[in-house]
């Protein structure tokens, strides 16, 4: 812990710059002024008949969408007008574990589907859990509340030091517009509850460090990249919130260095963001639930709901989920997945074959639920699902990222074999992400293309 509150006080350098200099500032314009002849008046002259000349079409105005117009001056100090190209979405591309519950010095890429294999007891289920709290800090959360539990995080086996102290490291990278972007994070557990550390840096530069300097004040020193006349700006952040999802309220922008601090710090905050936690619970699924907004719950308990919501408002996602409940539900063809109201406000959902009577969703067997409600998750969007993506930025430029630990609990073959298929397919349209906890045999899904399989081992 004291290593890394050492190394965010060296961190930090100031930075200075040359101005610019303008070529033509200090030139001077020859203007010589020539003498004009005496005007004379024309005579009139019939108009000869002439062939009509080729018309040579003219060039289209441009349309103004297809340019990114704050790309800087351009010629004679106007706008100037780039071709706009399409920008990445930020995306959490690695998750560091360098001190935390089995863990130790340990890195996971993430692809557009990640599945984590591994026995029971090796540390999956705490993965997903510095996933969760990271994306809970980027939402703003405060400590206590994305690690009710920080004692389950410390390492196995930390000895306290002299001062009874002891806690866990985290970090990650988002990938995105302004390049890879790593947040590190030191987090003191015990004797109490705090962050000691952060750093937030982009092409090995520091953008963002904090240190505990006083331990008696519930703050951190925090410095952040400035340039201009100043090489860094100092100020006190709270200890109990990431500081990185302070930056926007707290940078105003004006100097080169404080655009690409925001820059850093807006894309990891958009990718933590959108991440949407998943987990369904079959027992929560069967009852009847209020008439509500129709977003989809982390448990699914409101499935009924967001079924009546999706076959209303979106035919297309309805019949895709309409095939997928005819390949993974048993008891033959899937003619409908229907939304029925109660008395009392209620609303109860089943499923209609192409025969017979309709079954009650609450008469399906575990694992025919958990794959209706990963089915329907991997077929919606942030529009549909619980998850607060970052109002700031257009939903085409975001990108959802799914985080389900044990994806394939209660599942057949057949059932995971159809939620891969749909992993891999909303991948490929580049808005969502899938990162998911598996058995030991990565439900069937080695060398898939698009699809990455990373091993741990107790």
């Amino acid at each position: 812990m004291d290593a890394m509150t050492n190394a965010t006080t060296n961190a930090t350098t100031n930075a200075a710059t040359d101005p610019a200099t303008d070529p033509l500032a200090n030139g001077t314009a020859d203007c010589t002024r020539g003498i004009a002849p005496e005007p004379r008046t024309p005579e009139p002259r019939m108009p000869e008949p002439r062939s009509p000349e080729p018309r040579t079409p003219q060039p289209r105005t441009p349309d103004p969408r297809a340019y990114d117009w704050r790309a800087g001056p351009g010629p004679g100090g106007g706008a100037g007008r780039v071709p706009r190209r399409p920008q990445p979405r930020p995306v959490l591309s690695e998750l560091r574990l360098s001190a935390f519950g089995p863990h130790r010095a340990a890195a996971f890429g993430f692809g557009p589907v990640t599945l984590i294999a591994g026995p029971s007891g090796s540390g999956k289920s705490r993965l997903v859990a510095a996933c969760t709290a990271l994306a809970g800090l980027g939402a703003g959360g405060t400590l206590a509340e994305v690690f009710p539990e920080p004692a389950a995080c410390v390492p196995d086996g930390s000895v306290p030091d002299a001062e009874r102290r002891r806690g866990f490291r985290i970090g990650c990278t988002v990938d995105g517009p302004a390049g890879p972007v790593r947040l590190d994070l030191a987090v003191q557990a015990e004797p109490s509850l705090r962050i000691v550390g952060e750093r937030l840096s982009a092409g090995g530069r520091p953008l963002l460090t904090t240190a505990l300097r006083e331990p008696r004040l519930p703050v951190v020193e925090a410095a952040w990249l400035t340039e201009g006349t100043h090489g860094v700006t100092r100020a006190p952040l709270p200890d109990d919130r990431l500081g990185t999802a302070l930056l926007p309220l707290r940078v105003a922008g004006r100097t080169e260095g404080q655009r690409r601090v925001l820059a850093a710090a807006e894309q990891v905050v958009v990718a933590l963001r959108s991440v949407y936690g998943c987990d369904p619970r079959p027992e929560a699924m069967r009852e009847p639930v209020p008439l509500g907004a129709g977003r989809l719950a982390g448990n699914c308990a409101d499935l009924a709901d967001v079924l009546r919501r999706t076959r209303r408002e979106c035919g297309t996602r309805y019949a895709l989920l309409l095939n997928a409940a005819w390949a993974g539900c048993a008891g033959g063809p899937v003619r409908e997945v229907a939304a029925r109201a109660l008395a009392g406000g209620r609303v109860v959902a089943e499923l209609v074959r192409e025969s017979g009577p309709a079954t009650p969703l609450a008469r399906l067997g575990d694992g025919e639920l958990r794959f209706l409600a990963f089915a329907l998750v991997l077929l919606t969007g942030p529009g549909v699902l619980a998850v607060d993506p970052a109002a700031e930025l257009p939903s085409a430029r975001q990108a959802l990222t799914v985080l389900a630990d044990g994806f394939d609990r209660c599942l057949d073959r057949r059932q995971r074999t159809e939620l891969v298929r749909l992993a891999v397919t909303a991948a490929e349209r580049g808005h969502l992400r899938l990162v998911a906890t598996v058995g030991e045999d990565a439900m069937g899904a080695r060398g898939l293309p698009g699809v990455s399989v990373v091993d741990l081992v107790p």
